[in-house]
């Protein structure tokens, strides 16, 4: 039976992020927004630590811990005012990789990733004229021999130039030969070392926070048969585990980016003094950032309950749209609270309040819309009619 742990669980890893983090300052994370650079790093320092193979079972070289264990390491990375966003697929990745792939993928793949030696930090899924339609994506996978051959274009598809593989979601199956639209769907672990100029170009995509997005384009890309995960055509079940981890693990980044913001906001409204008396005296300040805390809180049980279904291995598609959602406005709400507090100097950068604000935002759009969860909550948990 799933369980709910109360009070703050996993001490001991949690200190041992804090310090770990401790060695990035603010000053460390404003100079990799400005230049657009790479943390490699605080990404070093994760895998040296061996929290990037924290999913990964210790008979492939990884710490095998629970998916509420990742989260945590996420969480505190976010409190800390770090941006574990610039390694996070490393871990949800592993709901597919795990559960889905075979044997042999697991022996040649996992140690080398719990090692540092690779990084499997692309997710290859969304596509530009698709979007989160994805049973409708266009990128199509076509058996040759003892290859796929794949051609289609992604997009979004962050860290692709700063990985070495790609789980990547195509169609083995035109949509209108198959009964079910999420039939036909297969998922294939790409070794961007082999096919990058061999079918496989990859351009940065410059966006509003420093997320390493990219577009992935392919054209003739040929993938060895043996890195087909789960099986031709059951893709669509590969990837939703996948996806349930990534929903879990960003909901942690949340509630990390909400503590940072709750303690700034607080701080900075104690110690701030206008009219003679700090701006915290009022209760115009002090609600918001009150009331951020209070979301927080109920989002953070609610994701504790998702995590701990996921590890059991129940149904838990609800909970982690509900945690996501929940977590992502709770995470929003605080960074308002926080930049309004500090006012004009929220804008200012030594502050570090206006780019930890831009990098919140985007929990609301992705790794899925808040829209789109409402939608899955109205059809699947309430019955309702369907609406796209």
């Amino acid at each position: 039976m799933a369980s709910v742990e109360l009070g703050e669980d996993y001490p001991e890893i949690r200190e041992s992020v804090r310090r770990i983090c401790a060695d990035f300052p603010n000053e460390y994370w404003r100079k990799m927004d400005e230049t657009e650079a790479y943390p490699k790093e605080f990404v070093d320092a994760l895998t040296k630590a061996g929290y990037l193979g924290a999913l990964i079972p210790e008979e492939y070289g990884g710490a095998g811990l629970p998916l509420r264990a990742a989260g945590v390491v996420l969480e505190e990375c976010h409190g800390a005012g770090c941006y574990a966003a610039a390694a996070h697929a490393q871990m949800y990745t592993m709901g597919s990789v795990l559960r889905h792939g075979s044997p042999e993928q697991k022996q040649k793949y996992l140690p080398g990733i719990a090692s540092g030696k690779l990084r499997l930090q692309a997710f290859g899924v969304t596509e530009p004229t698709t979007g989160t339609d994805t049973t409708k994506l266009k990128t199509r996978a076509v058996r040759d021999g003892d290859h796929y051959v794949i051609t289609g274009q992604k997009v979004w598809t962050s860290r692709a130039l700063h990985s070495d593989l790609m789980l990547l979601l195509a169609r083995t199956t035109p949509l209108d030969q198959v009964k079910k639209k999420t039939e036909g769907l297969s998922v294939f672990l790409v070794d961007i070392r082999e096919c990058l100029g061999k079918g496989l170009e990859i351009r940065p995509l410059k966006a509003m926070i420093n997320h390493h997005a990219t577009e992935v384009f392919m054209d003739g890309m040929r993938v060895p048969a043996a890195n087909l995960v789960g099986g031709e055509g059951k893709g669509f079940r590969c990837i939703l585990d996948g996806m349930n981890a990534e929903r879990i693990l960003v909901s942690h980044e949340s509630i990390g980016d909400a503590r940072w913001f709750i303690r700034s906001a607080s701080k900075y409204a104690t110690e701030r003094v206008v009219f003679d008396r700090p701006i915290g005296q009022n209760q115009g300040i002090q609600f918001p950032i009150a009331r951020a805390y209070a979301s927080m809180q109920g989002a953070e049980m609610m994701l504790r309950k998702a995590a701990a279904l996921f590890q059991a291995g129940l149904p838990c598609g609800e909970d982690a749209n509900v945690a996501k959602l929940l977590a992502s406005e709770a995470s929003w709400e605080a960074a308002e609270a926080c930049m309004q507090t500090h006012g004009g100097f929220g804008y200012a950068r030594e502050y570090h309040v206006e780019r930890r604000w831009r990098e919140a935002r985007i929990s609301r759009i992705a790794p899925i819309s808040t829209n789109l969860i409402l939608a899955y909550i109205a059809e699947h948990v309430l019955d309702m009619p369907r609406s796209y």
